[in-house]
C-alpha cells in the first residue's frame, strides 16, 4: 500500500468515529488505541544494552566492591523504610 491509501484509510475511520453512535463500542476502540499508545511508550523506553555497556557495567561493580562502596540488604531495608 501506498501512503495515498493510508491516508484515504484514516480518513474512512474518522468518518467512522464521527458517525459512530455505540458508547461501548466507542469504549472498546478508544481502550485499543490506549493500550497500543502504552506499549509503543513502554517498547521505546526499554532498549537491550549491548555488550560493551554490560561489561562497562560489571566493571563498574567490581570497582565499587573492591572499594567498599557498597550496602548490605538490611541497611537498604531500614533506608527504605523512610520513604
Amino acid at each position: 500500500m501506498n501512503a495515498m491509501d493510508l491516508q484515504t484509510r484514516k480518513l474512512n475511520l474518522i468518518e467512522y468515529l464521527i458517525n459512530l453512535r455505540d458508547e461501548s463500542l466507542f469504549s472498546l476502540i478508544e481502550s485499543v488505541i490506549i493500550e497500543s499508545k502504552n506499549k509503543k511508550v513502554a517498547n521505546t523506553e526499554l532498549k537491550p544494552f549491548t555488550q560493551k555497556q554490560i561489561v562497562d557495567r560489571a566493571d563498574i561493580s567490581n570497582q565499587d566492591y573492591l572499594s567498599g562502596k557498597i550496602k548490605s540488604q538490611e541497611h537498604l531495608e531500614k533506608e527504605s523504610e523512610n520513604w
